[in-house]
């Protein structure tokens, strides 16, 4: 059967009024987590469109105090990107794709009998294709997370912190110049800092504590007995066959309890 826009669409609009300013456009995008903002009348007609790149132009253009003050007064109306590309619902989404790849666009704002209801954007189509592997739960290299999230250990735990938190991770490994991993920093590492305040001078190598592994083809078991035994909330994925190589991902509890709310999952039967 064909799928349509409607079957991979965020239905509702996240709007922005065509006078808000730079900095009202980047509260909404931070607190909603989505790279762009349809700018509407008061009647709710589509004006235009203002994402994340907009605002990065903003932020390089302002490189002084003179050029900061006429930024500051600019407003969505002033970056935002015109007309407003649209499909109906009921088109099918291999057209959609089609459009965004001859505009070379990342969004498409939805329409039924020509009323906006919703946005359908890269991140959805990427969503998709991730929907389709299949669900498995057998070893570690099953539910393990690939992405990385790294720091050299020269790197301030400022930094760390910032970094983490804008990743929404928890832990960042610490590794040396050729990528070897030295040890790794968690949320619990910085915690004594929110009590006693930070030392701007300390670095993540102050605070890293030795990383915790496991081999990419140990069974969940062994890893969630891994982590209750020793107290730790994730572990290292490494290639035992291949001990100087660099890791290929991290499993966390999170990961583990994932794999169990999964609709496939035989916790979920």
């Amino acid at each position: 059967m064909t799928k349509l826009v409607r079957d991979l669409m965020h239905r509702g609009l996240l709007t922005c009024r065509p006078n808000a300013t730079l900095g009202q456009v980047a509260v909404l995008l931070n607190q909603n987590h989505v790279h762009a903002l349809i700018v509407t009348d008061r009647g709710g007609r589509a004006l235009g469109v203002i994402s994340d790149y907009d605002l990065l132009a903003g932020e390089w253009l302002s490189s002084d105090p003179e050029s900061m003050t006429v930024m500051r007064k600019l407003t969505a109306a002033d970056l935002m990107s015109q007309p407003v590309d649209s499909v109906e619902s009921d088109m099918p989404l291999c057209d959609a794709v089609n459009i965004l790849i001859d505009k070379e666009i990342s969004r498409l704002l939805v329409t039924e009998k020509g009323k906006p209801v919703g946005v359908i954007s890269l991140s959805d189509f990427v969503a998709s294709i991730a929907s389709k592997e299949e669900p498995k739960r057998e070893i570690v290299g099953d539910v393990m997370s690939d992405a990385i999230l790294v720091c050299r250990g020269k790197t301030p735990i400022v930094s760390a912190a910032r970094t983490m938190t804008q990743a929404g991770w928890r832990s960042v490994l610490v590794v040396d110049a050729k990528g070897k991993v030295l040890g790794v920093v968690s949320g619990r590492s910085l915690l004594p800092f929110v009590k006693d305040g930070v030392d701007e001078k300390l670095t993540v190598r102050d605070v890293m504590h030795a990383p915790l592994t496991i081999d990419i083809h140990a069974s969940l078991r062994e890893a969630a007995d891994k982590m209750i035994q020793n107290h730790h909330h994730r572990l290292v994925v490494v290639d035992d066959s291949d001990p100087e190589a660099f890791p290929l991902g991290i499993i966390s509890s999170f990961d583990i309890v994932a794999a169990m709310a999964h609709p496939d999952s035989i916790w979920q039967k």
